[in-house]
């Protein structure tokens, strides 16, 4: 039986792990052992909740005023005296690009553990954008030993940079996975009771789903965002924009100092995996500045518009399901515009081929696992 650490600390990370966790202690090919750092505490503890994933270790690690230095070295450290005293497992298993995924890379190769990296292979070749998760990614990928890419491009990213053949997979996204197996569980669990949270939605009208908390947004690109879902909503009556906002004050001063008062835009707090997968499905597009949305929203057929300059994700631009639009107020509501009264236009990105996965991601992986 082999014996795997699962480490993770953020509610993106969770979220594409869980299904992952769940497939993989179904088979008696393994030993499961769930690491969680708490990068993100409130929103990690939600996503547990709903997949019913209990860690067998809790960092705990947040503290008021950290830094990234702080994150890092103590994420390190603690996945360091895991393995140290209490665990010895034969894969470390980390997904993406955070902080914690670089701490449990570092702490696998000093113990000479097997690198397991979900979701690898990604690159917008720019150390600084995103930041810091395009320079965690570089890294990772230097220590691990088994590489799963989500998709062709990130594969053939692998391969360019001379990683061995054999050590890399294309697998799909995780995410497609744990999309559909929360769609289902709020079939059956609890699908009327959050559409009662948001009783503002009208059951004619169009909804735009919105997410954006991109670190180099912050400032003058986040007021042009702001400014642009302003005049969209002012110009179609029919049309709703739920934007959950996030807790970051770059954040909060220009979204409630522009949007507070608009009429069909409702800001919310920052919204439970549930909730956010249900306004997903019932959404028309989304707009917004994140990663993982940019994977799940294909899936269910939803034009996304990208308010970045680049993006890691360049599969979803290329196979149709995503546009790039930058943080200029004009090209935002332009895009917008298009996609609201362009049908043809609207159904031709709906209809593109998802190039994320099929949600059978999972399976794959623990297949390739027991073979290692």
């Amino acid at each position: 039986m082999k014996k795997v650490l699962f480490v993770f600390g953020t509610r993106p990370e969770a979220i594409k792990m869980a299904p992952l966790i769940l497939k993989i202690k179904k088979t008696s090919a393994f030993e499961v052992r769930v690491c969680v750092t708490g990068q993100h505490r409130t929103m990690l503890d939600q996503v547990l909740k709903f997949f019913n994933i209990l860690p067998d270790f809790d960092l705990n690690l947040m503290r008021p005023g950290q830094t990234l230095a702080d994150i890092t070295s103590d994420s390190i450290k603690g996945i360091a005296s895991i393995l140290s005293k209490d665990y010895d497992p034969d894969f470390v298993i980390v997904q993406g690009d955070t902080t914690t995924a670089l701490g449990g890379a570092i702490g696998g190769f000093y113990f000479k553990k097997k690198v397991v990296h979900i979701e690898a292979g990604l690159r917008s070749h720019n150390k600084f954008s995103p930041f810091p998760e395009e320079m965690n990614r570089v890294l990772i990928t230097k220590m691990t030993d088994i590489h799963f890419a989500p998709t062709r491009q990130a594969y053939d990213n692998l391969l360019s940079e001379g990683v061995c053949r054999d050590t890399v997979f294309n697998v799909g996204n995780t995410v497609i996975d744990a999309l559909f197996l929360g769609l289902e569980n709020l079939k059956t669990n609890g699908h009327l009771d959050i559409g009662k949270k948001f009783p503002f939605l009208s059951e004619g009208g169009r909804s735009i789903l919105v997410t954006g908390h991109r670190r180099e947004n912050f400032g003058t690109p986040f007021e042009n965002i702001c400014y642009a879902l302003k005049e969209i909503a002012e110009k179609n009556e029919d049309v709703q924009i739920i934007y959950p906002v996030h807790l970051n004050p770059n954040v909060i001063e220009p979204v409630r100092r522009i949007l507070g008062n608009s009429e069909r835009i409702h800001l919310t707090e920052p919204l439970d995996y549930p909730c956010l997968i249900w306004l997903l499905n019932r959404s028309y597009l989304v707009v917004t500045d994140s990663g993982g949305i940019q994977e799940e929203a294909p899936a269910l057929g939803k034009p996304v518009i990208v308010m970045r300059d680049v993006t890691e994700r360049m599969e979803g631009v290329d196979a149709g399901t995503a546009v790039l639009v930058g943080t200029k107020k004009e090209k935002i509501f332009s895009k917008c515009q298009q996609l609201l009264t362009d049908k043809s236009e609207y159904q031709r990105m709906a209809r593109s081929v998802n190039p994320y996965g099929d949600g059978d991601s999972c399976r794959r992986i623990t297949s390739i696992l027991e073979t290692q």
